[in-house]
């Protein structure tokens, strides 16, 4: 199967692009940077693209034709988006819309990356039907392009995520590997401890989205862990498993940072569905640390 993956160079697409290769689908990885992978299965390909650039989109699309649209590029940092929201306008909800069109043509099916900060946080523990209340413009972007999603009319799949977290196969670190060098180095950092979050390991959310594509199953899943931690109790797991105790980690309250963009409190989701649609079985942090930071 042809399958093309926005955000190849990201922590989520590139273990997308992993999971999809080793299922034996010929996999067209995109980034608007160039290739920062090591991949070298025959059934990989890369291309060179900027989504929100409707000409690049046309072209690729032409020449891919692709069974299946795994967009998982975004502007993904909520205070960036809350300072220039213009850009996160134009990236997140524009330039989904702009696949869209250009997936209709392919009638792809379409497999959008969302987020658990489409909701307000006040609950926790958010189900697919629950109602959305974002509280800061990155969710507000990521709900807009969910909407346009569910108009789509050959087939789509909604995929809500948390907190995601594993060994980074090329690109920056993600929150575990940095708090794991802030340790060894003894650097002073102040986590907060008032969020709580369901954090996802990386391969998890790419064997759910992988058997979303063998099943071509539609609607809304949520896929993210299920042990419920806020990232001041991740980053004492990350402690306990390197065996230091003797750290400089300081917990905080959200409140004491002055983000620009409000957070939700408690913003863990729900994988009942999954589990029973997709057999999605997420490992416990424990299990995701130690594959993480293990040999």
């Amino acid at each position: 199967m042809k399958i093309l993956v926005t955000g190849s160079n990201g922590l989520v697409g590139s273990y997308v692009v992993q999971q999809l290769l080793e299922a034996g689908h010929t996999v067209f990885a995109s980034s608007r940077t160039e290739d920062r992978s090591a991949f070298k299965a025959p059934n990989y390909r890369f291309v060179q693209m900027d989504f929100t650039d409707p000409y690049a989109l046309d072209a690729a699309f032409e020449a891919i034709q692709p069974e299946v649209v795994v967009h998982s590029g975004a502007q993904s940092k909520p205070d960036d988006c809350e300072k220039d929201q213009a850009e996160a306008y134009r990236v997140n909800t524009v330039g989904t819309v702009q696949l869209l069109l250009n997936a209709a043509a392919c009638r792809s099916f379409f497999i959008f990356l969302s987020t658990d900060f489409i909701f307000n946080g006040k609950e926790g523990m958010h189900g697919e039907q629950d109602p959305a209340d974002p509280v800061n413009y990155y969710g507000r972007t990521k709900l807009e392009a969910e909407e346009a999603v569910q108009e789509y009319a050959h087939g789509w799949a909604v995929v809500r995520t948390v907190f995601v977290y594993g060994k980074p196969l090329h690109g920056r670190d993600c929150f575990v590997t940095m708090i794991s060098k802030k340790l060894r180095d003894r650097e002073p950092y102040k986590v907060v401890d008032d969020q709580e979050r369901t954090p996802t390991y990386a391969g998890d959310l790419a064997k759910g989205i992988a058997a979303i594509i063998e099943k071509r199953a539609p609607g809304i899943f949520h896929l993210c862990g299920e042990d419920v931690l806020s990232p001041y109790r991740m980053a004492m797991k990350v402690a306990e498993y390197m065996g230091i105790a003797d750290h400089l980690l300081e917990p905080v309250t959200t409140a004491s940072l002055h983000a620009v963009a409000k957070r939700p409190l408690k913003s863990g989701l729900d994988v009942s569905r999954a589990k029973q649609l997709l057999g999605y079985r997420p490992l416990s942090f424990q299990e995701g640390l130690q594959r993480t930071l293990g040999g």
